[in-house]
């Protein structure tokens, strides 16, 4: 993937560049609310205008569809309607960096993971913390910060070079190192896990000709590379979730039993079952946008 405008062809960069204009300014105006009436507010704006202009609830009611026939179609325009109200709820409350920060320092963490991280850490050995575009994972990771845990992640660039200059300062300001994807970056990333480090990986995307998996009743590749980690680092492998509460500010904090040590396949089939349990008890609040079973 090519990150520097200058190479682009001018068509694509100057859509690049004007799209970006459009997304800074929605931000801009966002950030200029209160908390409680931004994040509803840039919700609103992806659910009700950026999600249909682009095209995101089309493909976000198929994907639903697709996955859940048995609902009624209402259902399913509901559910991609809500879903990308969580996507712009995230969106603003990532560039909102102290308040998150402020509010989730102080906030309980359930599950027995945190217990099992908490004395790996003590041990020195690495955690390897797997989620998915789910609720806003930046939640549980800022109450980890406030915690005293140092976690970082392992990020891909996204295609827009002018957005993602900015969105990966966001990621930055939470704390703990950042890693882009390729050579380089997984190179820190290997460096960090085997330091004893915390990090964090999402794994609910396609991946090109990756094994596949079942996902949510239907086959999708899959990457496998955080079991191959964690059995290659003896890494915790920790599925953690922030789940949206009702009053659409707040978050349930979980992070789930270590998934057992065996091999590659079995483990990252559980991350799967995992997740996929999460989304079927929250349809609303995984991004249905995102591609996950197209072919290669």
């Amino acid at each position: 993937m090519r990150h520097d405008p200058e190479d682009l062809p001018a068509m694509t960069r100057a859509t690049y560049f004007m799209t970006n204009v459009v997304a800074r300014a929605c931000i801009g105006a966002a950030l200029a609310l209160p908390y409680r009436a931004r994040v509803p507010f840039m919700g609103f704006i992806m659910s009700r205008f950026i999600g249909p202009t682009a095209g995101f609830m089309r493909r976000a009611q198929d994907h639903v569809a697709f996955v859940l026939p048995h609902l009624a179609h209402a259902e399913h325009e509901r559910i991609a309607r809500a879903c990308l109200d969580n996507a712009g709820r995230t969106l603003i409350e990532n560039y909102s960096t102290k308040a998150m920060l402020s509010r989730q320092k102080d906030a309980q963490i359930e599950g027995p993971g945190l217990a099992a991280m908490e004395e790996a850490a003590k041990s020195g050995q690495p955690v390897i913390l797997v989620t998915g575009h789910f609720g806003n994972y930046e939640a549980l990771r800022a109450a980890l910060v406030g915690r005293g845990h140092d976690v970082g992640g392992l990020y891909r660039d996204m295609s827009n070079p002018y957005f993602n200059a900015h969105y990966v300062r966001t990621m930055q300001a939470f704390g703990g190192p950042v890693f882009a994807q390729g050579r380089k970056g997984t190179a820190g990333f290997v460096r960090h896990l085997k330091g004893g480090g915390q990090l964090v990986l999402l794994f609910d995307q396609h991946v090109y000709k990756a094994p596949v998996f079942d996902f949510l009743g239907h086959p999708a590749r899959t990457a496998t590379s955080a079991a191959d980690l964690a059995l290659r680092y003896g890494a915790l492998l920790i599925p953690f979730y922030a789940i949206r509460q009702p009053n659409g500010i707040s978050f349930e904090c979980v992070m789930e039993a270590p998934i057992p040590a065996s091999d590659v396949e079995t483990m990252t089939q559980a991350m799967n079952d995992s997740i996929s349990a999460r989304i079927r008890a929250h349809p609303e609040q995984w991004l249905w946008v995102a591609r996950r079973w197209r072919a290669d």
